[in-house]
Formats: structure tokens, C-alpha cells, sequence
């Protein structure tokens, strides 16, 4: 009888708590927060849906600011890592071809590592600042603008961390497009 009871009120413990208290609070959270409810949606100047903030999406036009490798090709339906350890010849070979293709587009600097290593979900949507003006020489002669121009957009759109601790400063590569055709025109 004593572990039929212990039983019982572990039950409605759990149902209390997964059932009824866990729901409402992401329900009143929901509430607060619509946006973020329904996919922090990015939309253009003319009203239409062009993607999340919190999914890349991959950018190879120059005049764009490009995002990570993604070992998943940017497939919002799901995400992952390509699994690939430090001694995979194949990750070797992405990342060699990754990198030569950057110091094509923009020469004369070192290229961030974020730019040659794909990100765990593989649909990270930042990238440090300094990954993001990385780029800035090859979207300034795409544009056929200053890199003093296109440094100011990506400088405005740095986000500091969390909580004023949490993680480190970032950019999101889908909010700097955006202004960046806002500011030069559409690419």
C-alpha cells in the first residue's frame, strides 16, 4: 500500500507538472512574446517573409555577407552536424576548397575559423563581427561602395551578448542583408 501511494502521488507530481504547469508557461510566454512564437519571421520592405532570424540561409552572391559552412546545406526542416572528426579526409577537403575560395573573394587577411567550420545545428544565423567585416572589402567592390559604408552597416547591426554576459557579440548574416539592400539598393 506504501508504494502505491508513493506511486500515485509521483503520477500526479509529474502530470501537475509536465501536464499543466509546463503548458501554461509556455502558452503565457507565447502570449508575451509572438514573434518569437512563430519563427522570429524577417519580413522585407514589401511585407513578404524572406526567412528567420534564427535560421541561416545561404548567401553566394558577392554583394551579400555569406554565413558558415552548413554541413546540412541550410535545410530548415531539420539540422545537424556533419559528424566529420578532426582526421576526416573529406572534412579536410571542404574546408581546403572553403578556404581557398575565400582568400579568392577576399585577399590579403586571415580567414576567421567560423568561415571554414560549420556550426553544430548547421543553421547558425550569426556570425562574430569580425567574421562579418571580414567580408566587407569583397560586398563593397560587389556594390561599388566604400568599405567604410559597408563596415558602418555591419557595425550597426552588431548584438551584444545576453544578459550583458551571456555569449559573445554577434551579427545576424539575414538582418545585414537586408540592410544592406536597404542602404545600397537589391543586389
Amino acid at each position: 500500500m506504501k508504494e502505491t501511494l508513493i506511486a500515485i502521488r509521483a503520477t500526479l507530481f509529474t502530470f501537475v507538472v509536465t501536464g499543466l504547469a509546463y503548458p501554461l508557461t509556455i502558452t503565457a510566454i507565447a502570449l508575451i512574446a509572438p514573434a518569437r512564437a512563430n519563427g522570429s519571421l524577417v519580413k522585407d520592405e514589401a511585407g513578404r517573409v524572406v526567412g528567420s532570424e534564427l535560421i541561416a540561409q545561404a548567401f553566394i552572391k558577392p554583394g551579400y555577407l555569406q554565413p558558415r559552412p552548413s554541413a546540412i546545406g541550410y535545410d530548415g526542416a531539420g539540422s545537424g552536424g556533419s559528424n566529420l572528426g578532426p582526421s576526416s579526409k573529406a572534412l579536410r577537403e571542404r574546408a581546403d576548397k572553403d578556404a581557398a575560395r575565400l582568400r579568392q573573394e577576399n585577399p590579403g587577411s586571415d580567414i576567421p575559423p567560423e568561415l571554414l567550420t560549420t556550426s553544430a545545428s548547421g543553421l547558425d544565423p550569426h556570425l562574430s563581427p569580425e567574421a562579418a567585416l571580414y567580408q566587407a572589402a569583397r560586398i563593397a567592390k560587389a556594390r561599388n561602395v566604400s568599405e567604410d559604408r559597408v563596415r558602418k552597416v555591419v557595425e550597426n547591426y552588431v548584438e551584444g551578448r545576453d544578459l550583458g554576459v551571456l555569449g559573445e557579440p554577434r551579427v545576424n548574416v539575414l538582418l545585414v542583408n537586408l540592410a544592406l539592400d536597404r542602404q545600397f539598393g537589391r543586389f
